[in-house]
């Protein structure tokens, strides 16, 4: 298991590993290739050209053989490196991991990621590589991958990958709560069975009947909207008034600006037209 493997969260699949192109190997050991180069030009002018005795054909080749030798360890040590990178498109994030004995790895959130910037020269064209330039909102703003192997393939996978965790995270949304008053207000409250969606929910706000005042133990009414008369008169049963119904003197103000509020978050959520919420909110506005 590669160690990139390793930092993946619990249920995180890998959806495209990829690395830098071969030719940045190269010119990160550039040095390395050239002190091989130098190595066989040497050993082959040990071996074909006349040399002035032994000693001078034995210098020769031991600087053919040290430059060979300094040359492959600077290669396989530049190779390592590049072996040892892991470019990764999970399906939550973007993971990258650098280093051989001391690992470096950073990540982007997909849904985090505002923007991708890719550049590509001749040379990127026709070899296969490209540089891409991740924006996110974090504070690091851009996040580089230089000579990326097959750099457009990447951004694409990448972009499939957002587009598609944040269908799943619409998915996901709760359904919203019923519309129910504040616990503090004596004045009013939303039926318990409001949905949103419902497009008579507003209709379930009630005011208190005149001469019941604030009291908290007055103004619960029964599922049948009957509300129990005051102390020391006959018992009867009175419908609450409606936000529907003929204007009240006795509308309170606190009680119409709540609902409002509801009638507004019904029309965000699409509820209710904006036309029956400009209606509404006139008929309101007109009891105050």
């Amino acid at each position: 298991m590669r160690y990139a493997d390793t930092l993946l969260a619990e249920g995180e699949t890998v959806v495209l590993r990829a690395r830098q192109h071969w030719l940045a190997l190269l010119i990160e050991a550039r040095v390395g290739v050239a002190l091989l180069a130098l190595g066989a030009v040497l050993l082959v002018a040990a071996a074909a050209a006349p040399l002035q005795g032994d000693a001078v054909r034995n210098l020769v080749s031991i600087a053919a053989l040290g430059a060979l030798l300094v040359g492959f360890l600077v290669l396989a040590w530049n190779a390592w490196q590049w072996w040892s990178q892991d470019y990764l498109i999970t399906n939550r994030r973007i993971l990258k991991v650098e280093g051989i004995l001391n690992k470096r790895s950073s990540d982007s959130s997909l849904e985090k990621i505002n923007d991708a910037v890719l550049h590509q020269n001749i040379w990127g064209r026709i070899f296969g590589y490209g540089d891409l330039d991740i924006l996110t909102a974090a504070e690091g703003a851009i996040d580089r991958y230089r000579m990326l192997h097959q750099a457009p393939g990447f951004k694409r996978e990448m972009l499939n990958q957002k587009h598609a965790l944040e269908t799943e995270f619409s998915y996901r949304l709760p359904p919203s709560p019923p519309l129910r008053a504040d616990s503090s207000d004596h004045r009013g409250r939303d039926s318990e069975d409001a949905r949103p969606g419902d497009d008579n929910a507003y209709r379930h706000v009630v005011t208190p009947v005149s001469g019941y005042g604030g009291d908290p133990a007055r103004r619960g009414a029964p599922d049948d909207r009957s509300w129990a008369a005051p102390a020391g008169s006959a018992s009867r049963a009175t419908s609450p008034p409606s936000v529907d119904g003929p204007r009240s003197s006795n509308a309170d103000p606190v009680a119409i600006t709540q609902t409002l509020a509801r009638l507004a978050d019904l029309r965000d959520r699409g509820a209710i037209s904006a036309e029956e919420y400009d209606a509404k909110k006139n008929d309101l506005l007109a009891r105050l």
